[in-house]
């Protein structure tokens, strides 16, 4: 597409700076406008890269500097309540912070020359037949001849493509998690381990020797603040209760002390989103397909996007075709993926998960870049 060369990105997260990697494959270059005041650290937690994501970071030329950075998991074990361990699966990915991940990604993007500004978050934006223009809150007015929305599952850009886009669904399920004293537990180092008892709970060793672990515990809908808003005591001792009699659940929370604990927050998906992109406005990664953090997907989709979107660009004459094509290659993926997670959340949760889920790994897709989309 020789009349695009530049591009505007809402959102400095993952999908952002990844969208840009891929956009300067193709010669565009892109300016990230991100409404937080600053690099993201300290914000998210600690998520999962399965063998799909890195592959695009490869494709990206980031895979070094992030398998450096993270935590490889050769295997994932699943025990009973009382810590038989009952399959064993090779691979598991690497886990590291999600601010880590992000600020690796937005080094990159700068390095490939993408400008990105903080503090500036969009208000409105309009298309015209041979640019769009995006308005910050500041007054100031941004123009390129595309706009990438990847800020996230509470996307502002969603909601300015299509007002009725749905809203995040709420999985029934809050997270809390914290890294404590191994005394008791058994966690080989490399393995993922998840515990099946009354509750759900997946932990792993540390390479400083402790344990980090995370619960998903049944709850009515809380916003973070919400959740915030409770004393932390009352959170643990509500896990407490709730994992009383799990192995080896019981022993890690009573190790873990308040200062420790930390909610990652509701559990949350979106919905299929029926307007994945409008004029010369497109949306990836959590904005239009976040599947929850059960799936353990949620970047390595993000990133999968990010280059699909780039490769539709590149090979097809206009950007309504790419934008198309880009939809019809990524949509039946992610919302499969978002259903076989939503069903796990539902078991988590104690409830029945829905008939005809589909059922296979995500983790084998491949990206061939430089296969032409017709």
């Amino acid at each position: 597409m020789q009349s695009l060369r530049t591009a505007l990105i809402v959102g400095g997260g993952i999908a952002g700076p990844a969208a840009a990697l891929a956009l300067a494959r193709i010669g565009v270059r892109s300016t990230i406008v991100e409404s937080h005041p600053g690099p993201a650290d300290g914000v998210g937690a600690i998520l999962t890269l399965a063998a799909n994501g890195l592959d695009v970071l490869r494709t990206l030329g980031a895979e070094t500097p992030v398998t450096d950075a993270a935590q490889l998991i050769t295997e994932v074990q699943m025990a009973d309540a009382a810590g038989q361990v009952f399959a064993r699966h090779p691979g598991g990915g690497y886990v590291l912070p999600r601010d880590l991940l992000a600020r690796i990604l937005s080094e990159h993007a700068a390095s490939t020359g993408a400008e990105i500004r903080y503090g500036a978050a969009v208000t409105d934006i309009s298309s015209s037949a041979h640019a769009v223009t995006a308005r910050l809150a500041d007054g100031s007015v941004r123009e390129a001849d595309l706009l990438i929305g990847a800020d996230g599952i509470h996307s502002t850009i969603r909601t300015l493509i299509d007002p009725d886009a749905p809203a995040p669904v709420f999985e029934g399920v809050l997270g809390f998690g914290a890294a404590t004293d191994p005394d008791g537990v058994h966690a080989e180092p490399g393995v993922m381990h998840f515990a099946f008892g009354q509750r759900f709970l997946g932990y792993w060793r540390l390479p400083d020797g402790r344990i980090c672990w995370y619960a998903a515990l049944a709850s009515e809908a809380l916003t973070s603040r919400e959740i915030a808003a409770i004393p932390t005591a009352e959170w643990l001792a509500r896990l407490r209760a709730d994992y009383a009699g799990d192995a080896p659940a019981a022993t890690l929370l009573a190790r873990t002390s308040l200062d420790d604990l930390i909610s990652t927050g509701p559990t949350l998906r979106m919905p299929p989103v029926p307007h994945w992109h409008r004029d010369r406005v497109v949306l990836v990664g959590d904005a239009v397909h976040a599947p929850s953090s059960t799936s353990g997907q949620g970047a390595s989709l993000a990133l999968e996007s990010a280059i699909e979107l780039a490769r539709a660009l590149r090979d097809l004459p206009d950007i309504a075709d790419a934008f198309t094509a880009y939809e019809q290659i990524r949509r039946p993926r992610v919302e499969a993926i978002a259903a076989m997670a939503a069903a796990a959340n539902n078991r988590k949760a104690g409830r029945a998960p829905e008939a005809g889920v589909p059922a296979f790994d995500p983790t084998e897709h491949r990206i061939d870049f430089d296969r032409t989309i017709e």
